[in-house]
Order: structure tokens, then C-alpha cells, then sequence
């Protein structure tokens, strides 16, 4: 599967105004959420090639939205990268253990980031 949408999940606008800018460079198309309600009505709308999600964020946060995500049978085959600022292996572990299929830390490396989703392609 080549990946070409993802939905990029995150409560700062600041954070998803530079990551929508890093990837839209990179040829993708993005479209973004700033919470879980608004992630799963986007999902529900079209679903992406990959999901970008931020961890910590009000009401569900991102580990209790990528378990959503990924036991959901119409989304559970959209890789969901962890992309947080939350970076203790422990943290990394529960992500994975939630069904994240990587995991970033921010600050972001756009190099990095590419790459990551260019092994799912």
C-alpha cells in the first residue's frame, strides 16, 4: 500500500501546522484533527494510508484512540505512528502494546519521519 493520506492527530495547532508542513513537502495529502472525536469523524469521512498521533491531548487521548482505531475491522489496517513528546521507553512500549505500528518523539525530524512512513509503503 502506498501511503498518500494521513490524518495527523494533535491538540496544538502549532503542532499540526508544522507537521502538515513537513509532510505537504514531502508530497502528502494531510488532513488534520485536534481531538479523538474529531479523528474518528475525519476516519469515518475518508480513510487515511496513516494516522500521526499525538498522546497526550484532552478527553481520549492517544493511546486510548489508537486502540479505538486499531480494533475498529474498518480501520484496522491504517499503520497509526505515536508522534508525542512522552519519550521513555515505557511510554513506547505502551503505545506499541495499543496497536501503534511506530513511534516518533518530538521534536520532529522531518528526515526521520519520512522515512518511518516510507517503510510502510
Amino acid at each position: 500500500m502506498t501511503i498518500q493520506k494521513i490524518l495527523v492527530v494533535d491538540d496544538s495547532k502549532t503542532e499540526l501546522h508544522h507537521l502538515s508542513e513537513i509532510l505537504g513537502k514531502r508530497g502528502y495529502a494531510v488532513r488534520t484533527a485536534e481531538n479523538a472525536d474529531e479523528a474518528l469523524r475525519r476516519m469515518g469521512e475518508e480513510t487515511p494510508d496513516l494516522v500521526l498521533m499525538d498522546v497526550v491531548m484532552p478527553g481520549q487521548n492517544g493511546f486510548q484512540l489508537t486502540r479505538a482505531i486499531t480494533r475498529d475491522p474498518r480501520f484496522s489496517k491504517v499503520p497509526v505512528i505515536m508522534c508525542t513528546s512522552k519519550n521513555q521507553e515505557t511510554d513506547k512500549v505502551w503505545g506499541m502494546r495499543q496497536g501503534a505500528r511506530d513511534y516518533i518523539v518530538k521534536p520532529v525530524d522531518g528526515d526521520e519521519l519520512a522515512a518511518k512512513i516510507r517503510a510502510f509503503d
